[in-house]
């Protein structure tokens, strides 16, 4: 992809004449903004510039056709288009330069509006699309980033973006270079399962805003898209009284009816919404919509439906962002190859769906054990779902001759799994099954669904694979439950769910002292807790290590927990080498275990290895490409290898994903300091964010203090002080890193030092970080990084 300048320089030189190109104004997944001076008219407007990639899906003549029929809106609450085209091709186009803020940093600044405030920018923006919808134009992406406040009114932005793209989707998947319309938080339950939408789709989004903006937080969250997606299609609206008492019992009801999984039983439109929304302040009746309901029977189908093609789509469906543009548009397909579509929780809502996703993620894991079948990753299935029509175009783009899925039914100790076979060519269900598993552990059914697809397969299963698919972690299904449930808080990441994923794994041990599996999710569970920050070092690797030793001393072929020791023999005992073995182990034993590339690539950033480092991420990558974790570490080896450009690109794609990854934020800060953004690095770091991470603060007390604004600097480390005082972990690193970029290297090295007493997690990054250039010429930088040295020789 071009740089920023390069594309700067472009637009600058295609529309000499016409604007004075200034200065970029920001960027996100789609486009980049530019102020620049209209010269003709003498004033100033804002041109938004599709990156190279997504213009060259979309293409010229579409988007310049679709641009030209959303010019046509002309609303006082829809920010207007004065301009489009193509040079240097480039797609752009130009709209007015809005003084004031998105809603987006005014959320940021103050989390919860007034009542008065959010009932006016509803109003307003429900007009808006009550203009737009009129006319059979649907925005689709409607977001605080998208509501402009300018002079005490609202303005509606992108609906040209989101026409073309979906003008585009129409004609034919635009899979090379990954785009889709649409943000998990905001994004109606039609939407997320790629059913036709209309108005009442925006409605949705706009009652995603409105919540809020009372509430200080959208009203479903999660640690990823699918899970956010679920949520959306499955559960209820949380209560915003329950958050916020002075909210009217009428704002609220106006805002969870719009906010209803079926269409139908929404607002019948923009202008109703509008109406009930100025009635619930002015003491107005809420009028219900009354319409005819589906038929029972309609209803339970299409939920059903909606249960089975959830899990393929969802995570294809969320973001409005680029991924990969260097991928292929369809992989290579072999004979013996498969892909696995998430199965469907078929027990209903609120049912436990870490059951039913742990069966499909060890189903996965069985089937990649045999020898010669190549199996996708069930993140290119979620991606690639959404745009595929058919099973034939489905196969294709995942490289895969047959599709397996099928649904999990949990009724007390019964468990009814039903699964199938289809052949990707012609989309005939070949095998399907039922397996009653009341008095079978469900590892027994996926070793039986595994032979079943072997023998249809003609893969022949040798010996050794044949023994490996009869080995099971436990035999108890008690245990394996809880182990299911602590894998399923594990991944959340969060301390509390972290402390539960502890006290679960525990359990799951109780129930079977040799349940090695277990053991392995404790360690890194324990692990998880020192490099989240959550507690002191000291306290927590050692059990992470013990309980790695315990997995090993009952399974010595588990990879998991080779890449457990691994982790800690790197991140604890600074031992390069060890932590080496253990990883090469783990990946000798599983080489599609993801965590172990990621570790793997920390080591060799720790040798100077920067292509390796690169190489080994970019591995992990293509095990799992929409991973957040993944591209927010390849983010990290990237600026580690000195190439901020393109980290930076990494993490702007990882956060267009979710705005809310607060693990991403301080490597994207890093670069952007190297690169001189420092306005850049204020912002990401100053926001709120939904999970609270230690990491972030530090880094905005480290931009603040290098881009001059000192006195902030030192709020930063009062913060830290009260954060200690209030009995919370605080890093000493956190403290030197930002005495550092303050001047102050005396305390700097002090609490280096104490850092390395603690045996801290980021400490050993500071002997390579590009950023602590200026101390290396400090005499006791040598010694600190000695002492590192001598460490890691124990």
């Amino acid at each position: 992809m071009p740089s920023r300048d390069t594309i700067a320089a472009r637009l600058s030189q295609g529309l000499a004449g016409r604007y004075r190109v200034e200065r970029e104004l920001g960027r996100g997944g789609m486009a980049i903004v530019y102020l620049a001076l209209d010269e003709k008219h003498s004033r100033p407007v804002a041109i938004k510039v599709l990156r190279p990639e997504i213009s060259g899906a979309i293409g010229a003549a579409r988007f310049l056709r679709e641009i030209q029929i959303a010019a046509q809106l002309n609303h006082p609450h829809i920010l207007p288009l004065y301009d489009s085209g193509e040079s240097n091709d480039l797609l752009y186009y130009a709209m007015p330069y809005v003084t004031g803020e998105s809603l987006r940093q005014r959320l940021d600044r103050e989390p919860q509006l007034s009542l008065h405030d959010t009932v006016q920018i509803g109003t307003e923006v429900a007009s808006a699309l009550s203009y737009a919808h009129a006319r059979d134009i649907v925005h689709r992406d409607i977001k605080p980033e998208n509501i402009l406040l300018s002079e005490g009114y609202a303005l509606v932005a992108d609906f040209g973006i989101a026409r073309a793209i979906t003008a585009a989707e129409a004609s034919g998947p635009v899979t090379t270079a990954g785009i889709t319309v649409g943000t998990p938080v905001y994004m109606s339950p039609e939407q997320a399962l790629a059913e036709a939408v209309d108005g009442r789709s925006d409605q949705y989004s706009l009652g995603c805003v409105l919540y809020e903006m009372l509430t200080g937080r959208p009203p479903f969250g999660g640690t990823t898209a699918q899970a956010v997606l679920a949520k959306h299609t499955l559960d209820p609206v949380p209560s915003i009284r329950a958050v916020r008492a002075d909210v009217p019992d009428a704002l609220e009801q106006v805002v969870t009816l719009s906010l209803a999984k079926q269409p139908a039983d929404r607002y019948p439109n923009a202008e109703a919404l509008d109406k009930a929304l100025r009635g619930s302040i002015t003491g107005e009746v809420v009028t219900r919509r009354v319409a005819r309901a589906e038929p029972p029977r309609r209803r339970k189908g299409r939920r059903l439906a909606m249960l089975a093609t959830f899990t393929v789509i969802a995570a294809a469906a969320a973001t409005t962002i680029v991924r990969r543009p260097h991928r292929p548009a369809a992989a290579t397909i072999t004979p013996a190859s498969v892909a696995v579509i998430p199965f469907a929780n078929a027990s209903g809502a609120g049912r436990p769906d870490y059951y039913v996703d742990g069966f499909t993620e060890d189903l996965i894991g069985a089937l990649r054990r045999i020898p010669g079948l190549q199996v996708a990753p069930a993140t290119s299935s979620y991606r690639f779902a959404r745009t595929a029509r058919t099973p034939q175009e489905l196969g294709r783009r995942l490289g895969a001759s047959y599709l397996i899925g099928g649904s999990v039914l949990r009724q007390g100790s019964r468990v009814k799994v039903q699964s199938y076979l289809i052949r990707a060519a012609t989309g005939d269900t070949i095998l399907p099954a039922t397996y009653d598993t009341l008095d079978r552990g469900n590892l027994d059914v996926q070793a039986e669904i595994v032979r079943s697809i072997a023998s249809q397969l003609r893969v022949n299963l040798s010996a050794a694979t044949a023994a490996s698919l009869a080995r099971r972690p436990t035999r108890n299904p008690a245990a394996y439950d809880l182990y299911l449930q602590g894998r399923s808080a594990l991944e959340q990441r969060t301390q509390t769910a972290l402390l539960r994923s502890i006290q679960l794994f525990h359990a799951a041990i109780h129930a079977d002292t040799n349940f090695a599996l277990a053991y392995a999710g404790l360690a890194d569970a324990y692990g998880f807790m020192a490099a989240f920050q959550y507690g002191q070092p000291r306290d927590y690797f050692p059990q992470s290590r013990a309980a790695g030793n315990e997995a090993v001393a009952r399974d010595s072929l588990l990879p998991e927990a080779y890449a457990s020791l691994g982790f800690v023999a790197l991140f604890y005992d600074w031992n390069v080498p060890d932590a080496l073995r253990q990883l090469d182990e783990a990946l000798r034993l599983d080489s599609t275990l993801t965590r172990a590339h990621l570790f793997r690539s920390h080591a060799f950033i720790t040798q100077h290895q920067s292509d390796s480092a690169v190489a080994e991420m970019r591995a992990a990558q293509a095990l799992e490409p929409f991973s957040l974790i993944v591209g927010t570490r390849l983010m990290s080896a990237l600026y580690f290898a000195g190439r901020e450009e393109e980290a930076a690109r990494e993490g702007e794609l990882v956060l267009a994903g979710d705005s809310t990854y607060a693990l991403a934020v301080p490597d994207l800060a890093r670069s952007y300091l190297m690169l001189g953004r420092c306005d850049d690095a204020i912002r990401i770091t100053s926001r709120p964010m939904t999970n609270f991470y230690e990491g972030v603060r530090t880094l905005a007390g480290i931009a603040y203090a290098r881009c001059g604004q000192p006195e902030r600097a030192r709020q930063v480390l009062k913060e830290l002080d009260a954060r200690r005082r209030a009995g919370v972990y605080v890093e000493h690193y956190d403290y030197a890193a930002i005495y550092a970029a303050l001047g102050d290297r005396d305390r700097a090295f002090r609490e280096f030092n104490l850092a390395v007493d603690d045996r801290e997690f980021f400490l050993f990054s500071v002997t390579w970080d590009p950023m602590w250039e200026f101390l290396r010429r400090d005499p006791r930088f040598a010694a600190l990084t000695a002492r590192i040295a001598l460490n890691n020789k124990q």
